[in-house]
């Protein structure tokens, strides 16, 4: 009983939202995008938005995955042999500058036809032109990171991205306030740059000799690298593609303004709420990957990880669901009221997303790549179709349930994926916590319609208080706070 408390109060720490780190880099950005929403409104937000997409994609296409394989190599051959590590690294270093390289190159000629896709006019060609000078810091910032988190220095890889963001932020403020719109592309150059500059330097602190190999030597060596990375990045590009072309649909029906709107909303859905992913991406997988092959250990880890990440987000979905308009508000402005819609019905897709994501970890947890690029292409094509035909039939309001129908559908699908693949099933005592939390959600939503302003309000605090003693109760069942603040607290003492 102990064991199974210590067990799950290990997964709790990992997937809470109160790391410190984290919550700084979301105070971050919500800054910056603070200060972009107050400055440029949100046509502003939108020409960022429809900037940095392509950025992204390009520099996922570009980059081979190498910032996610050279992690596994990296942590694999720094437990046996120091001098393997600084070959992996010295290889890794040269392809990365490889990559960065044609990666800004191919950004430079298409620069066009990126101009002319994203914002429907050419006038835009020498901002993507210079994006491929961010992509080579983005690449080369990744491959820094890549080989601290390798190397297990965690300590270092928290400080290079918690001072390349507020070196950005810093920066951010006099280029909106005095370049206006000009500003957007120099300020995303330049937090690249910061970040790039920051994990340079904390990577040279940690590994102060490597070996030198010759760009022969390192495509030859890095074969198996980049195969890996390649297999690990696609279901990322795929994902970023999908974002683009939906983000270009959106500009090319509303425009610039309506881009905004909705970039505002899927940045608090993916960044804010959707930092207990994050959390999740990062302890869940590699435990879940080391006891995947002992059926009663990975149902046990699954469930726990998805009765905790359930239970975690439903306050928070209730919350979000009460007080849209005044979040929508504080982050950006009142300018964005039109995004509120699209985050109510898109937040409660989140409580499936908790559930089928951890279900879903189980593909690659096994290596199974052939099924996880095979679903990952079927997911995204269903949700580029589903958020195509709600904007097209019913705007921003029918993207929020376009998200809402795909994370429902892609919980049932990934339910009975790895039922009939792996003979995985969740757990019963899972089914009613995950019925009463889609309960308190839902409920949330249908208050929302109530049209008397003080008995909507009234009844959706009750609800956030609802929904948080729920959660604190199922969770204190099973983790036991008192004992786990009073462990906390000994330790700081210590």
């Amino acid at each position: 009983m102990e064991e199974d408390k210590k067990s799950y109060q290990n997964v709790f720490k990992a997937t809470s939202l109160f790391g410190g780190v984290q919550v700084l880099q979301i105070v971050i950005a919500i800054a910056r995008g603070k200060i972009l929403a107050y400055l440029l409104g949100p046509e502003g937000v939108g020409i960022a938005n429809l900037l940095i997409k392509p950025l992204q994609l390009f520099t996922a296409m570009t980059s081979l995955g190498l910032e996610q394989s050279a992690v596994k190599e990296i942590s694999a051959a720094g437990l046996k042999n120091t001098g393997q590590t600084q070959r992996i690294i010295a290889v890794l270093k040269r392809l990365v500058w490889m990559t960065a390289t044609v990666g800004a190159v191919l950004m430079a000629i298409a620069a066009p036809v990126l101009s002319r896709v994203t914002f429907d006019s050419e006038a835009y060609t020498y901002s993507f032109v210079w994006l491929g000078l961010g992509l080579a810091f983005n690449q080369l910032a990744a491959s820094k990171m890549a080989i601290l988190q390798g190397l297990r220095k965690l300590g270092y890889l928290a400080k290079a991205n918690m001072y390349g963001a507020l070196s950005g932020l810093i920066v951010t403020f006099p280029l909106y306030y005095f370049l206006g719109q000009d500003g957007i592309l120099p300020a995303i150059i330049a937090t690249s740059g910061f970040l790039f500059f920051y994990a340079y330097y904390f990577a040279h602190k940690a590994v102060t000799t490597t070996s030198n190999v010759t760009t022969k030597t390192a495509w030859k060596e890095g074969k198996q690298m980049m195969r890996l990375g390649l297999s690990m990045s696609v279901s990322g590009i795929i994902g970023l593609l999908v974002a683009y072309v939906i983000l270009v649909f959106v500009r090319a029906q509303g425009g610039e303004l309506e881009a905004g709107f909705y970039g505002a909303a899927i940045v608090i859905l993916n960044t804010y709420v959707g930092l207990i992913f994050n959390a999740m991406a990062t302890d869940y997988f590699p435990r879940l990957s080391a006891i995947c092959h002992e059926p009663s250990m990975t149902s046990k880890t699954v469930f726990e990880q998805a009765f905790i990440g359930v239970l975690l987000i439903t306050p928070i979905i209730v919350f979000f669901v009460a007080f849209a308009p005044l979040i929508i508000t504080i982050l950006y402005s009142g300018e964005f009221d039109n995004s509120v819609a699209l985050v109510r019905w898109g937040i409660l897709g989140m409580v499936f997303k908790a559930a089928s994501w951890s279900m879903g970890y189980l593909l690659l947890a096994k290596g199974d790549s052939s099924l996880f690029i095979k679903t990952a292409i079927g997911f995204n094509t269903l949700l580029l179709v589903l958020n195509v035909a709600g904007y097209y039939f019913y705007g921003l309001e029918g993207i929020g349930v376009a998200l809402l129908v795909y994370y429902s559908i892609h919980f049932i699908v990934v339910r009975i994926l790895v039922k009939l693949r792996y003979q995985f099933t969740m757990p019963k005592q899972f089914t009613p916590i995950f019925l009463s939390c889609l309960l308190l959600c839902g409920g949330s939503f249908a208050l929302t319609y109530i049209s008397n302003d003080l008995l909507r309000y009234l009844l959706l605090i009750l609800m956030i208080i609802l929904s948080s003693l729920y959660s604190f109760r199922k969770l204190d069942q099973k983790i036991g706070f008192k004992t786990l603040l009073q462990s906390i607290l000994k330790k700081k003492k210590q």
